[in-house]
């Protein structure tokens, strides 16, 4: 199994892709957008998706979009085909499409909005905090994106204020701010345990 990035050679998997999503919308029964081979294809294009390649087929996928002129990004399409599910390949191909986007895209803040409680407990792993839409892009083309999804009524009744699925973002400013003062209570911690050893003595 290999897990990188996509590029222009895996184009050819754009038709399969897209129809897997749309199949995974269909057993879930729940609100998946949908994704065209052609807007696929340009996310692989433009070096923003992630393909997961088993004996030259396609067994997982996922792309980042940019919103609010770079200051936001989502991971969308996240899909594995069915014979790869139950595999722990999801959190994988998520953690390098996570890796792509700070690298790519570092003062961004990364969102997500999904229904689906394993993709949230990826989300969490990675540091991801359960948000209120309103501390989501407020870019109109995003939420267009929702237009296709069976559940967009609710989205819309509730002037994007609400619908099922769960807002999270990862902060990247708040995460390191957050690490520097771990570091600082940590170093606290062993600086006044010397001193008692010290002291002890």
């Amino acid at each position: 199994m290999k897990i990188l990035r996509a590029t222009a050679e895996h184009i050819s998997y754009a038709k399969n892709i897209s129809a897997c999503i749309d199949d995974s919308a269909k057993n879930r029964g729940t609100g998946i957008a949908r994704r065209t081979p052609e807007y696929i294809a340009t996310k692989i294009k433009n070096g923003n998706a992630v393909i997961a390649i088993e004996n030259n087929s396609f067994a997982g996928f996922c792309y980042i979009e940019v919103w609010g002129h770079g200051k936001y990004v989502a991971h969308s399409g996240l899909i594995v085909t069915p014979k790869q599910r139950g595999k722990g390949l999801a959190k994988k191909i998520k953690r390098e499409v996570f890796k792509l986007s700070l690298k790519k895209y570092p003062k961004a803040k990364i969102f997500g909005i999904t229904t689906g409680m394993p993709v949230m407990k990826i989300n969490y792993e990675l540091g991801y905090k359960p948000v209120h839409f309103s501390e989501l892009t407020d870019d109109p083309e995003f939420w267009k994106g929702c237009q296709t999804c069976k559940n967009y009524d609710i989205l819309t009744r509730t002037e994007r204020q609400m619908c099922l699925c769960t807002g999270m973002l990862f902060d990247p400013k708040k995460e390191i701010k957050n690490i520097l003062i771990n570091k600082k209570i940590v170093q606290r911690i062993k600086t006044a345990i010397s001193l008692k050893n010290k002291n002890d003595k």
